[in-house]
């Protein structure tokens, strides 16, 4: 048999996740390659035999995404599929026109290729762009449903930044288990909110593994997107997110536009602090694009543990890092707090920044005032964490999911924003999921 020789484009998690159920065991394909993208140091690893099956007892390599052009001539690649996510569209058509000119096929991988069904039910949210709010809309579901008497286990889309073999399927119930995974910033981002609401967190590299453990605890899974990206199960109910603050994402980025067409629910996020027009102009956009979505308009309001402490301060802001990055947002929840609390000033922190945080400023020209919580590996949490106490800030922002003290020794007193997803009208999130979960 000749193999179809493939290399797939990825970020560590959605071309896993492509390659484990569609690739792994069919002989007619031959995964030569993966390419990482958007998160540091992700390259150079190897996808593990455990992980790749029978036919890949060498596993497969990871190289960086410049050397796409070598490796289509060096390994004579038929085919590359391109698999991450939150970004534009004509980012995907760049890549697709390298490959076509290069002579081989350029791929998109749909829903009924990569989606898994559940033997429970299942509501996905995701969103339109990274930092739109999925992280406080999911945790508004997880309340709707505990609070009706389900039990809820809340799987997370990958962030297997680690030893990929450890990481098949993991299960966060406390902290202890974050530390036993090593977990870095962005994952406890995710996780920790989760566990303090007493909900089970599964992760990992194997979604169908980790699938059918949940099932074994939970009433309903929930899915909780990472980026733009799709669901990886097939949704009973699959709520979008959308973001004011950004008019026109919501059609113009990859697979975010998809999210919007497939949406049973969109969630008009932040009306609060946008402008009318914006909000106008993105259920334009949802009318368009899907006349049969549910839309729901939401604030995300702002509060902060201790107000008091910021006014009159000279501030450093933290952020969520995604956001920020391959988010494109100048500024979150934190720079809004500073301001709306009476601080003094913003300080500036890129004259502070060393290493690897001093290089994300560089890729990312709108970042100004405010210190994007990049943690990736433990260098670069060392790195965020001198570039905190270089800053001559008298009090820090904690804009993140995280409480960033957990993992940080500051030498400088911080406050925490926190932010939760409040419904306007009706029918609100409550009466959906009561129709389509709670009555199924």
């Amino acid at each position: 048999m000749v193999r179809c020789k493939v290399l797939i484009m990825g970020a560590a998690g959605r071309d896993f996740h492509n390659f484990n159920v569609y690739f792994r065991d069919k002989p007619e394909y031959e995964v030569v390659a993966f390419t990482a993208a958007q998160i540091p140091d992700i390259e150079g690893r190897i996808y593990p035999a455990p992980l790749s099956g029978e036919l890949y007892p060498q596993g497969i390599p990871v190289f960086a995404e410049e050397d796409l052009p070598r490796l289509i001539r060096e390994y004579e690649i038929d085919q590359v599929v391109f698999a991450y996510s939150d970004v534009l569209h004509t980012y995907v058509m760049s890549w697709a026109s390298l490959a076509l000119a290069c002579g081989v096929d350029f791929r998109l991988m749909g829903p009924r290729t990569t989606m898994i069904r559940s033997r429970v039910p299942v509501v996905a949210v995701t969103a339109v762009r990274t930092g739109a709010g999925k992280s406080q809309t999911t945790r508004r579901v997880a309340e709707i449903l505990t609070g009706a008497g389900r039990k809820v286990v809340v799987v997370r889309h990958p962030m297997p930044y680690g030893i990929l073999a450890e990481q098949a399927v993991q299960r966060f119930a406390d902290y202890t288990d974050m530390d036993r995974h090593n977990c870095t910033i962005e994952e406890r981002e995710e996780y920790e909110p989760h566990i303090d609401r007493g909900n089970v967190v599964y992760a990992g590299v194997d979604y169908e593994t980790i699938l059918r453990q949940a099932e074994t605890e939970a009433d309903v899974v929930l899915w909780d997107g990472g980026n733009n990206d799709l669901p990886f199960y097939v949704p009973d109910l699959h709520i979008v997110v959308v973001d004011p603050h950004r008019p026109g994402h919501e059609v113009s980025y990859h697979p975010g536009e998809t999210n919007l067409r497939m949406a049973h629910v969109v969630v008009i996020n932040k009306v609060d602090s946008a402008s009318p027009a914006d909000v106008a102009a993105v259920r334009e956009n949802i009318r368009c694009l899907n006349r049969r979505a549910v839309v729901v308009e939401a604030d995300s309001p702002v509060t902060v543990d201790d107000p008091e402490a910021v006014r009159g301060r000279q501030v450093l802001v933290v952020e969520d890092g995604p956001t920020l990055t391959h988010g494109n947002m100048a500024f979150g929840a934190g720079l809004l707090a500073a301001r709306r609390h009476g601080a003094a000033g913003i300080v500036d922190p890129r004259p502070f920044a060393v290493g690897s945080i001093r290089d994300t400023f560089a890729k990312y020209g709108q970042l100004t005032r405010v210190l994007p919580a990049m943690g990736y590996g433990d260098q670069q949490i060392r790195e965020l964490e001198e570039t905190i106490n270089r800053v001559p800030a008298e009090l820090v922002v904690i804009g993140t999911p995280v409480d960033l003290r957990r993992v940080l020794t500051l030498n400088k007193p911080a406050v925490r924003v926190r932010y939760e997803l409040f419904e306007r009208g009706k029918p609100d999130l409550e009466d959906i999921i009561a129709e389509r979960i709670l009555r199924s």
